[in-house]
């Protein structure tokens, strides 16, 4: 495996758990707002503390627009840095060296 690959797995490994916790309370909320609000019957105002949840809301109006940055950047990290990998994984290895004679 080659260094910058290897560098690159450790940071991925590295951000994986900081990035867990917002990005399945994110989803979550998400999901369970428009699934309560279309299949459940529930009104906008009995869902509404799923989407203070989901849109950072709870961390006051300052954090609110860090913490969706920080979730996307965190998400688009994860996604690219795992889609690289996997494509490395699926390349074709190389010889290390000169055919043998």
């Amino acid at each position: 495996m080659s260094p910058p690959l290897v560098q690159l797995r450790r940071w991925h490994a590295a951000l994986a758990p900081v990035v867990l916790a917002p990005l399945l309370l994110t989803v979550l909320s998400g999901m369970a707002y428009r699934l309560l609000k279309d299949w459940a019957g529930l009104g906008r105002d009995q869902v509404h503390w799923l989407m203070v949840l989901h849109e950072g809301e709870w961390l006051g109006h300052w954090a609110e627009p860090i913490y969706v940055l920080l979730n996307g950047l965190g998400l688009l990290w994860m996604l690219g840095s795992g889609g690289w990998m996997l494509v490395r994984r699926w390349a074709p290895q190389r010889p290390a060296g000169p055919p043998a004679p």
